[in-house]
């Protein structure tokens, strides 16, 4: 092969090869860019988000792991608005998603539209906070497939419909808030859901919870009860006790038949 013709192959392999990562490495880059295609961003907070770049771990308010994969993406109060993206479920290492508003801040954020249900994809996820924004639909289902969620705070926005039952299957739960919505409809109370008191759920439009009955009485203790409790038996027969468990046996035993015979004599 010619030195020119070898040359021609090699940088075509290093220009295809070059490619492949771009394309590969980049692919959670492109999620990132699209979510930052959808919302508006009056304050250039997201001015970082270079899609020209191989991966995002270079961007403001993104991290990654040792694998250049990202894992967290913090949005809060940047004063963003706009509605969220498919493509977030394309961010498999993904563990925490923020993107909420603080009443202490002067600036907000405004996310809007639904819950994509491509959330349910991220399987790694330990954190999902969209508090205190504009979002509306309902809860998506898919969310119980994110068996690693440890906290959910979906509070202060528009939510719509019911609780998922199926979300009651996340035992990882430790932090829910689903408070200050539209929900209806009766609030599940089995798995996870036992953990989490009314709080939880205030300012909704759902069913009130069901009040537990009291427990039942326990009976009167009857002088058969009080002998068995102090290890006796009936009819006479004793198991290894005490004297002074026999003096009560005996007390209470013997004293009906003297005074049977006591009221013979009298007479």
């Amino acid at each position: 092969m010619e030195p020119g013709i070898f040359g021609s192959v090699f940088v075509s392999l290093i220009l295809v090869f070059s490619s492949f990562l771009r394309v590969s490495g980049n692919s959670e880059g492109d999620a990132l860019n699209a979510l930052k295609s959808s919302l508006a961003d009056p304050n250039n907070v997201l001015q970082s988000w270079d899609a020209t770049l191989v991966n995002p771990c270079t961007w403001l308010h993104v991290t990654c792991n040792g694998d250049n994969s990202v894992t967290r993406v913090d949005l809060g109060n940047a004063n963003l608005s706009g509605q969220l993206v498919s493509q977030l479920g394309q961010l498999p290492n993904l563990q925490y998603l923020q993107s909420h508003r603080m009443q202490e801040e002067l600036y907000s954020n405004n996310i809007s539209g639904k819950i994509p249900d491509e959330l349910g994809h991220l399987t790694n996820l330990v954190s999902l906070d969209l508090y205190m924004n504009n979002l509306s639909g309902t809860i998506p289902d898919t969310l119980r497939k994110l068996t690693k969620l440890r906290f959910l705070r979906l509070n202060n926005n528009t939510l719509t419909g019911t609780i998922p039952v199926s979300l009651t299957t996340v035992m990882t739960l430790q932090i829910l808030d689903l408070s200050n919505n539209h929900l209806r409809g009766a609030i599940p109370v089995n798995g996870s859901f036992s953990l989490f008191t009314p709080i939880s759920f205030a300012n909704n439009f759902l069913d009130p919870t069901p009040v537990s009955p009291p427990p039942p009485i326990s009976p009167t203790p009857t002088t058969s009860s009080v002998g068995l409790a102090l290890g006796l038996l009936p009819n006479g027969h004793q198991f290894e006790s005490s004297e002074g468990q026999w003096m009560i046996y005996a007390a209470v035993n013997f004293r009906a038949p003297w005074d049977n015979l006591r009221d013979t004599q009298s007479c």
